[in-house]
């Protein structure tokens, strides 16, 4: 099981832009298909977008379609979230994970939209 650690996260005005980044353990994580999802304050765990292993598959929730950009460097073992007009609504707690529903996640990094 590959392990993982999100970073990146923090606190923006509306509007603004971020990076959030995910570090996988070991050397499987080339031959994975890879996940962001999020949780906000009361709410579950949603899936927001998904990557293949080679990244040329790409798929975007609807509610960050647009805005938000996945992908992946697998010489660094690592994946991105590039977020950009950004809203109160994008506030939670983000997660990469091995599974779309969660499954294998990291602790998370809080992203936090307020002006």
């Amino acid at each position: 099981q590959v392990q993982l650690v999100e970073s990146g996260g923090n606190l923006v005005r509306p509007g603004g832009s971020l990076t959030l980044s995910c570090l996988a353990s070991g050397d499987t994580f080339k031959n994975l298909w890879m996940y962001w999802l999020r949780q906000a304050p009361g709410k579950r765990l949603v899936w927001i977008a998904g990557i293949n292993e080679n990244g040329g598959d790409i798929y975007y929730d609807d509610a960050v379609k647009g805005r938000f950009t996945i992908s992946r460097d697998n010489a660094k073992n690592t994946l991105y979230l590039q977020m950009s007009d950004l809203n109160p609504e994008d506030t939670a707690l983000y997660y990469c994970a091995q599974d779309e529903d969660g499954g294998g996640r990291g602790p998370g990094t809080q992203v936090t939209v307020s002006s």
